[in-house]
C-alpha cells in the first residue's frame, strides 16, 4: 500500500513510522523542517489529568488511553534511534490559590483516583520554591513529560531508518480529486499518487487547494512560552506545576513557562505582553523566579478546531484521512493517534476510540 502524509510533526511522523512498520510504502511531505512546528514549540507535557480533568468524555478517555501507551512508546522510540527523548513520569502539582479553588480540587479527589489532595505544607515539602499565595494542590503522580524537540528529532530518525521517504521544505499545495476520490497530491516539484493520503499538517491542515470543507475548520492558535535559567547552581523544580493560568515544566537546567493562547492567524512574532504575563504569573506561584534569567522566548501555532476536539479519521473525500486539530495535546495524544490512524488506513475501519473525532462533523453536507 502506498501512502502520502502531509506534515512531519509528532502526528505525521508517528503515523508514518507505524505504517512503515506494517510494511506500507510511506512518503511524508513537510513544508518546513521535520518536528520544527508545534512539536518543537511545545512543553512536551503528557498531562491527561491537568489538561482534561476527571470528566468522562471521549477526549479525556482518549487522553488517558494515550498516556498509558507513552512508557512503551518512549522506550520503543529510544531503542529504534539511540536518541534520549527524556521521558519521565515526574508528576504534576495543580495549585489551588484560594478557598474556592481548593474546594473544587478536594471535591474532585472523591471522583478521581488519579489525584490526591495536599495541603500547603505538604505541597511545599514537594516543591520548596512554591512559596506564593496558595492553600494547597492536587497531586497527580502519573503525569509525565518529554523533551519535545528531542522527540521530533527521534521520530524523524525512526521514520527514515524504517525506510520511509521524508521530503523537507516541500509544501503540498493541491489535492487532486476525481468523483469524490483523492488521486494525488501536488507540490511545486512533483505529483504524488498513492492509495491513501493523510493530512497531519497541524495549523496548516486546511491550507491546501482541493481539500474538503471540514478541514477548513482547523485554525492556528498562537501560543508563546519563555524559558528561565536559575542563578548559579540553584535547582529547578522537580515536578510540573500548574496554576494561576500558567504551567511550569522542568527541562533539565531550565524551566519552561507557558503558555498564552490567542487566535492571530499565522503570526509567530513574540510579544512583550506575553512575556510579561507569563513571567508575572509564574512569579506569583514561585516568587524566587524573580532572580532567574530569561533564556529564551518563542511562539508556536497549535491546530485548533471549533469544538476543541481533534479531527481524526476519514473525510468526505474517499481515501483522504485527517490527523489534526489536537490543539494543546499533540504530544499527549501521539501514541494513540499513531496506532488508531495507521490501523484505520490499513484496515479501512474506524477504531472505536476515535469515532467521536470524525472530521466529517464539520462538513455541511450529510455523510
Amino acid at each position: 500500500m502506498k501512502i502520502v502524509i502531509v506534515g512531519a510533526g509528532v502526528a505525521g511522523l508517528s503515523i508514518g513510522w507505524r505504517l512503515r512498520q506494517a510494511g506500507a510504502e510511506v512518503t511524508i511531505l513537510e513544508r518546513a523542517e521535520p518536528g520544527k512546528g508545534a512539536t518543537w514549540a511545545s512543553a512536551g507535557m503528557i498531562a491527561a489529568s491537568a489538561e482534561l480533568g476527571h470528566h468522562e468524555t471521549a477526549e479525556s478517555e482518549f487522553a488517558r488511553r494515550s498516556s498509558g501507551l507513552w512508557p512503551i512508546f518512549a522506550a520503543e522510540v529510544e531503542q529504534a534511534t539511540n536518541v534520549d527523548i527524556h521521558y519521565g513520569q515526574t508528576g504534576s502539582l495543580i495549585v489551588a490559590r484560594d478557598a474556592d479553588e481548593a474546594a473544587k480540587a478536594q471535591a474532585r479527589v472523591a471522583h478521581d483516583s488519579e489525584v490526591s489532595w495536599l495541603d500547603r505544607s505538604a505541597a511545599r515539602a514537594m516543591e520548596p520554591m512554591l512559596t506564593g499565595d496558595f492553600v494547597g494542590a492536587l497531586w497527580a503522580p502519573g503525569e509525565a513529560n518529554v523533551d519535545s524537540r528531542a522527540l521530533g528529532r527521534a521520530l524523524t530518525r525512526a521514520f527514515v531508518r524504517a525506510g520511509g521517504t521524508l521530503s523537507a521544505t516541500e509544501a503540498a499545495y493541491r489535492l487532486e480529486v476525481d468523483e469524490g476520490r483523492a488521486l494525488a497530491i501536488k507540490s511545486p516539484f512533483k505529483t504524488y499518487e498513492a492509495d491513501a493520503f493523510i493530512i497531519a499538517a497541524g495549523a496548516w491542515s486546511g491550507q491546501m487547494f482541493g481539500l474538503p470543507e471540514e478541514l477548513a475548520a482547523v485554525k492556528p492558535v498562537k501560543g508563546e512560552m519563555i524559558a528561565l535559567e536559575p542563578p548559579g547552581s540553584s535547582p529547578v523544580p522537580a515536578h510540573v506545576i500548574w496554576g494561576n493560568a500558567v504551567y511550569l515544566v522542568p527541562r533539565r537546567n531550565t524551566l519552561l513557562v507557558g503558555a498564552t493562547s490567542v487566535e492571530a492567524g499565522f503570526d509567530t512574532n513574540v510579544t512583550d505582553a506575553a512575556r510579561d504575563f507569563l513571567r508575572s504569573h509564574a512569579e506569583t506561584l514561585l516568587p524566587g523566579l524573580a532572580e532567574w534569567e530569561q533564556a529564551d522566548h518563542w511562539a508556536g501555532l497549535r491546530p485548533g478546531s471549533p469544538d476543541g476536539m481533534p479531527l481524526l479519521g476519514p473525510t468526505t473525500v474517499d481515501r483522504l484521512y485527517a490527523a489534526t486539530g489536537q490543539y494543546r495535546n499533540g504530544i499527549l495524544f501521539a501514541p494513540a493517534i499513531a496506532d488508531a490512524v495507521s490501523k484505520l488506513v490499513l484496515d479501512g475501519k474506524v477504531p472505536a476510540e476515535i469515532a467521536a473525532f470524525d472530521p466529517r462533523r464539520f462538513a455541511k453536507r450529510a455523510v
